[in-house]
């Protein structure tokens, strides 16, 4: 919505002589429109992601259903209301690079709840000196089955850099007041990396079939759920 989109405060632990407050620093994440410096950073990470992909043996995959409530946020996501409730289906797996590559470990995420479904890549540094992480994602408002979603190459939404010891870097899409949108085509090459990266690393470890494989697994998947209500209620 607005192009500043996150404020993080961290205090120091040095007290001002003249002062019993502790002095505190903010930092603000522009996610809409990041600094010249910020895109370079965007694009030099991404570049770092292997395009040849070759894992290790070990591999992990994981289903399950989750509930949330006002009092178990989930980064990136808004606050749910007082008293609100809502569950999603996941479904995960987790591949590891060989030894000798920039990246330890790959991850894979796809969720859906009653209004979104998800889906999230996020790649490890083995050695974290600056970058720790890079977190994709996209998602789609339109509630369909998996295997729908997962069949078209949804563009990215989301780039996130953890770093160590230093602010997060991040760029999403954004829209201005009353849906308006904002001019992002400065960034259009870099979503385009990150959504390449998210197509090879899709087919790499199967999710096209594995992800509705897994859902169908769970005893009352919520997508089935959701499309039921959808269909009832036009």
């Amino acid at each position: 919505m607005a192009t500043v989109a996150m404020a993080t405060l961290t205090c120091s632990q040095q007290v001002s002589p003249n002062s019993q407050q502790p002095s505190v620093k903010v930092n603000v994440l522009n996610v809409c429109t990041p600094s010249a410096e910020d895109q370079k950073e965007l694009t030099s990470s991404l570049m770092k992601v292997p395009l040849k992909l070759a894992f290790a043996k070990d591999y992990e995959v994981a289903r399950g259903h989750s509930t949330l409530d006002e009092n178990t946020p989930v980064p990136g996501m808004e606050k749910l209301p007082p008293g609100a409730i809502t569950a999603s289906d996941w479904v995960r797996v987790r591949k590891e690079f060989p030894g000798s590559m920039f990246f330890s470990n790959v991850q894979y995420s796809f969720s859906v709840d009653a209004k979104n479904m998800v889906e999230t890549l996020v790649l490890r540094v083995r050695d974290p000196k600056d970058l720790m992480q890079i977190a994709i994602e996209d998602s789609a408002s339109t509630i369909v089955s998996a295997a729908s979603m997962l069949s078209t190459s949804t563009p990215v939404s989301r780039v996130k850099l953890e770093r160590f010891g230093k602010s997060s870097v991040v760029l999403a899409r954004c829209s201005g007041a009353e849906g308006n949108s904002v001019d992002q085509s400065a960034y259009d090459s870099i979503f385009r990396s990150a959504s390449s990266i998210m197509e090879r690393y899709r087919d790499a470890l199967n999710a096209r079939k594995m992800v509705p494989g897994e859902l169908g697994r769970l005893s009352t998947p919520t997508s089935k759920k959701a499309t039921a209500t959808n269909r009832n209620n036009p």
